[in-house]
């Protein structure tokens, strides 16, 4: 097993100058900046989520000026938190590990991966310059036409169009970096790594890719029609002059539900990396695990419409009866951790904490989307509350989580430095009580008739104590982040020096120093399974 602790030009590579990292074409710089990047802009939707709690704390429009400026402050939240936040952020440590984990130098193409991250951070700039040129968008993260459309009562103003922009922007990145994932895991794998002794993150990275590759074309084509109808005089999403507005819907939907699981596998992954680590088992059921991540892959493309029941434009049956089937290779996944976690040596380090809070959040995010699937029970629940609380406890209670189990996890690889682990705790505390704070209520304010997407309410609507609630619940996450950025702070300084296997992990990236050269290895242990190191350190044979 290779270590370069003494390396001279593994120190000098950590000591890395502005310019080095801003012209870098090393995987791993790149991942770490659109982790940097992307923290940066969850803080900023993070801010505006606070805005929109604030505002609904309490009946009347008593914190914002209008309607229209709420809008906004949640279209952008949400736009923030999904497109420039959770996909990039996920991509980011998938950028970083990969590579190490398959024991490849680098990515398969440098300078495409170097500009796949080049074009986030200006379209989160491009979003957010939007309030500075006579407002934002304001049609909701779905910008459904006609909420869309150009006219003086839907969303006139460039902030519309900034937002079409900066999505397009941002799929494109994807598709590169997909294009460049794929080449890599299927070129560039150490001797003896063959596809089923790929770490499970790899084989998340694998099916997200191709989702990516797959369904990102399709929302793409949906946003340049936008554009046309709303700059060119196009009628694509115009009814009164032959075209149609649940195009854009199915269109929008056959990217944004596969997107759902550019969300969630790679967060999988990271956990299905923490769980056997800590539990100082293998994950439970290895090849069924790779066969469920990729029928989620597969099925993920069959159930767009049911977000459309209440159209009356899809066949109610079909997506239903698919909905509750991709439900199955979840399960799978969740019986799998489950399994992994029994009778394990567990060792309570946070990384292990963030993923027992990614599958107890997600799982009820996933129930809760069960109950939706239902017909009769999505039309009484549709564009209510209840459908808030569910995304956010797939989105923020799964793949947030999952992002905070892979950031401590991968810190001492990234940085050659150990994260407080009482800090890493307290975050969590604070991060998990308010979720639930926040969350949950929603469930019962759905249940009791508040849409969503409304700026004010009736003050004897019955709705005040859960809004309370909520709110408080949101300023909870919030203080969850200040023993975060502390943490990293001061760990950065003087933290606990890491050393080049902290965890005592299976896979190849802790088989080099912490941080690693540019070049990645000197040498790799034999590969004769999915934990190489593991083997490695017991001297097992091939199982």
């Amino acid at each position: 097993m290779a270590t370069h602790a003494l390396n001279p030009a593994a120190s000098t590579y950590a000591r890395g100058g502005l310019y080095e990292w801003l012209a870098t074409t090393d995987h791993k710089k790149i991942g770490i900046m659109y982790v940097v990047n992307s923290m940066l802009f969850f803080l900023v939707g993070g801010v505006l989520a606070l805005v929109v709690r604030t505002e609904l704390a309490t009946p009347g429009i008593q914190f914002l000026a209008d309607e229209r400026v709420y809008n906004e402050m949640f279209t952008m939240h949400a736009t923030l938190m999904i497109f420039v936040f959770i996909i990039p952020m996920l991509a980011g440590l998938g950028n970083y590990a990969v590579p190490l984990q398959i024991g490849a130098p680098d990515m398969a193409f440098p300078r495409i991966n170097a500009l796949s991250f080049w074009m986030l951070p200006l379209a989160g700039i491009l979003l957010i310059s939007s309030f500075f040129t006579g407002g934002a968008a304001a049609a909701g993260w779905t910008s459904y036409p006609p909420l869309s459309g150009e006219g003086p009562l839907n969303s006139p103003g460039s902030g519309q169009d900034l937002w079409i922009v900066s999505l397009i922007l941002i799929g494109t990145s994807s598709i590169l970096g997909a294009i460049n994932f794929l080449v890599t895991i299927f070129k560039m794998r150490a001797p003896g790594m063959t596809l089923f002794r790929m770490p499970i993150m790899v084989w998340t990275i694998l099916v997200t890719s191709v989702l990516v590759l797959m369904a990102t074309p399709v929302i793409t084509s949906a946003l340049v029609m936008l554009f046309i109808d709303r700059n060119l005089g196009g009628h694509f999403f115009d009814p009164f002059a032959g075209g149609s507005a649940v195009l854009y819907q199915n269109i929008f939907w056959f990217y944004s539900h596969p997107a759902v699981y550019v969300m969630v596998l790679p967060a999988m992954g990271v956990i299905s990396e923490v769980l056997p680590v800590f539990s100082r088992k293998p994950l439970f059921g290895y090849r069924a695990f790779v066969f469920a991540t990729a029928g989620i892959g597969a099925l993920g493309f069959s159930v767009w419409a049911h977000h459309m029941f209440t159209t009356g434009a899809v066949f109610l049956p079909f997506f239903a009866l698919l909905t509750f089937m991709i439900a199955i290779p979840t399960g799978v996944k969740m019986f799998n951790w489950v399994f992994t976690l029994f009778r394990g040596q567990l060792t309570f380090s946070t990384p292990l904490i963030f993923a027992l809070g990614f599958l107890t959040m997600f799982l009820i995010g996933g129930i809760n989307g069960a109950f939706s699937a239902a017909v009769p029970v999505d039309f009484a629940l549709h564009d209510t509350y209840w459908v808030v609380a569910h995304l956010h406890y797939v989105l923020f209670g799964g793949s947030v989580f999952g992002v905070f189990a892979g950031i401590y996890y991968w810190f001492p690889k990234m940085t050659g430095r150990m994260l407080d682990e009482g800090l890493g705790k307290i975050q969590f505390v604070l991060m998990f009580v308010g979720f639930n704070l926040t969350f949950f209520p929603m469930h019962m304010l759905g249940l009791a008739g508040m849409p969503r997407r409304i700026a004010d309410y009736a003050g004897d609507a019955g709705w005040n104590e859960w809004n309370i609630a909520a709110t408080v619940g949101g300023f909870m996450i919030a203080a969850s982040m200040l023993p975060f950025l502390w943490n990293v702070f001061i760990s950065l300084r003087n933290g606990k020096v890491a050393g080049d296997d902290p965890w005592e992990g299976n896979t190849l990236e802790w088989a080099t120093s912490s941080p690693p050269p540019p070049y990645n290895f000197d040498s790799l242990p034999e590969i004769r399974s999915e934990r190489p190191l593991f083997d490695a350190r017991h001297g097992q044979t091939a199982h």
